[in-house]
């Protein structure tokens, strides 16, 4: 599919000519999306009610689209999937084929690793490092500061398929090491520290660290801290 621009969008940045913006959405100054992304991508509940109305699937998605919210001075990279109703506050930086849908929020200087999936209302605090191939579901939250490594799983449903979701939520300035998975409605708590490869199946007290299947609590944050200096200090 080649390159459109809405003209109900409004565009102050820069997009790349084989990207697709859709519906209202807005652009802000500084702001540059690379090529073969689109932004305001509808929601399939709108799209469906509409199919037989079009003749070409651009025309369906131009006109159900609610635009998205790109602000100033973010970088969206090739291959992202933006949908509608969706925020990017300023500063916020989106790696390769990063798949935001509609309802989630990013807030400011944030990033978000390459592959990465934020699957539905998603609210990810402001500083937060996420890194690559990370899954987030419907009704996680990530406070400020946060740290998630690369390939961490979170879910929302412990007995699928349930009617009931409960997403987790990670404080403020916690660290959730790589391919850590984290149970339904778990809370992480400010400073804790999740170890690499762990399950987390109870909520995790702040400023503690923890590991293993499932993941027990091993120290504190401040414990932590000196072993990372320790071994900064042996690795220079």
């Amino acid at each position: 599919m080649p390159g459109f621009t809405s003209p109900r969008a409004r565009i102050s940045g820069i997009v790349g000519g084989s990207s697709i913006v859709l519906g209202p959405s807005e652009v802000a100054e500084g702001s540059f999306i690379d090529e073969n992304t689109i932004v305001g991508y509808p929601t399939r509940g709108r799209l469906v009610r509409v199919l037989d109305r079009f003749k070409t699937s651009l025309e369906a998605l131009e006109n159900v689209s609610l635009g998205s919210y790109i602000g100033p001075r973010c970088i969206v990279r090739s291959g992202c999937i933006i949908y509608d109703e969706t925020m990017l506050e300023d500063s916020v930086e989106l790696g390769h084929g990063v798949l935001v849908r509609s309802g989630s929020v990013v807030r400011a200087g944030s990033r978000i690793g390459s592959f990465s999936q934020l699957d539905g209302m998603v609210l990810i605090g402001k500083a937060v490092n996420i890194q690559s191939n990370v899954y987030l579901p419907h009704l996680t939250k990530i406070l400020d500061n946060a740290f998630i490594g690369p390939g961490v799983t979170m879910t929302n449903d412990l007995y699928p398929v349930a009617s009931t979701l409960k997403g987790p939520t990670i404080g403020v300035n916690a660290i959730i090491g790589s391919r850590a998975v984290i149970l339904p409605g778990v809370n992480v708590g400010e400073g804790a520290v999740v170890g690499a490869g762990s399950v987390v199946t109870k909520d995790v007290k702040p400023y503690t660290v923890v590991y293993g299947i499932p993941a027990r609590e091993v120290y504190g944050r401040e414990e932590y801290e000196q072993r990372k200096r320790a071994y900064e200090l042996k690795e220079t």
